[in-house]
């Protein structure tokens, strides 16, 4: 769940200048290995370490070396009496003298009882997510679990060493490492949403991202707009989101940013891409292009918000796994919201196969 290149670990041994962060060593592979350590007869808590292997920093790339995090996991078991889910970490290692403090970090999730006081919870839940999500996150209230929707409150706490000379570059690593974990979870957290499959009952979405039911309604009026044609042959008593779920061409949204990344995409998308909901918005929407593609993409790319849409010949694009995958033609279109303001681009590749 945490990012391995930046960890308290690391922050601890963290030096001044840029290039002393930790990394995978050169021209080989970093690894992950879980080694259990002990557990309770029911396994409702459990002890291991994690291995970090072949990890280093830039001025020791020659001798790579290993990091260990001792790890302890409550609640993690769907049987556990426990209310909460606990993850700790807490760096170890052999140069560490025996009476050196193990300073923890982790989260911890309760899920919020609709037999509980509605006001309360409902506070705590609305200050925690507004320290990333913004208020436009979290619109739903109310008692949604007749629905099959859990409301959780999620605590944080991450602790950081450092020496008195360093500590504005721990801070600054602190900040970028607890806005990632957020980020990862925000995702997760919106994929797994039943508000992604139609309903909107849920876990609120990140800041500016509507409803996946309003963006697929978006997406279909901008593309009549500007193209003159309907997307989907929408019949019936099925929603346009999933319709478009299901449509055989992929469809993908990526943001407005000087970097588009993707946001998101349908089935055929995801299949095109070879990735999943959770990890679409690691992918840059240059990334799937080659050279020339980005040079002519990126060249008419001005027409999408001037004229609103613009087309796109045959080619080849790639894969988040590096594979070419070829399309018959592409539009893209721009995409507005109800105010007629720009949300997104959309792209649909019709055609396409590996």
């Amino acid at each position: 769940w945490a990012d391995s290149g930046i960890d308290a670990y690391s922050a601890a041994a963290v030096k001044a200048g840029p290039c002393s962060l930790p990394v995978p060593q050169g021209g080989s592979f970093g690894g992950q290995v879980i080694l259990p350590l002990a557990h309770t007869i029911e396994h409702e808590e459990f002890m291991e370490v994690v291995k970090l292997e072949n990890v280093g920093h830039y001025q020791d790339m020659i001798m790579p070396s290993d990091i260990f995090l001792l790890q302890l996991c409550t609640g993690v078991d769907e049987n556990a009496v426990s209310t909460c889910a606990e993850l700790i970490f807490a760096p170890i290692d052999g140069s560490f003298s025996e009476d050196s403090p193990i300073i923890p970090s982790g989260f911890r999730i309760i899920p919020l009882d609709s037999g509980m006081d509605a006001s309360s919870p409902n506070r705590t839940l609305d200050l925690a997510s507004t320290l990333e999500v913004g208020a436009a996150g979290n619109r739903a209230t109310g008692d949604k679990s007749s629905r099959g929707s859990t409301k959780s409150v999620m605590t944080i706490a991450f602790q950081f060493v450092y020496e008195m000379q360093l500590q504005e570059n721990v801070a600054i690593m602190a900040r970028q490492y607890v806005r990632s974990i957020i980020a990862s979870v925000q995702r997760v957290a919106l994929a797994l949403s039943p508000s992604f499959f139609g309903s909107h009952a849920g876990l609120g979405s990140p800041p500016g991202t509507p409803e996946a039911q309003t963006l697929a309604r978006w997406i279909c009026q901008s593309y009549r707009c500007y193209m003159g044609d309907e997307l989907l042959k929408h019949e019936g008593s099925e929603s346009i989101l999933k319709v478009l779920w299901h449509h055989t061409d992929a469809v993908l949204c990526c943001s407005l940013k000087a970097l588009p990344v993707f946001t998101f995409a349908n089935q055929a998308g995801l299949d095109m891409l070879e990735t999943t909901l959770v990890s679409l918005q690691d992918i840059s929407l240059e990334k799937i292009f080659d050279e020339n593609g980005r040079k002519t993409l990126f060249g008419e790319f001005p027409q999408v918000m001037q004229q609103g849409f613009m087309c796109l010949q045959g080619g080849i694009c790639l894969s988040s796994m590096g594979r070419p995958v070829s399309y018959e033609r592409a539009v893209a279109w721009k995409v507005v919201n109800d105010e007629e303001n720009a949300h997104c681009i959309c792209f649909t590749f019709i055609n396409w196969s590996f």
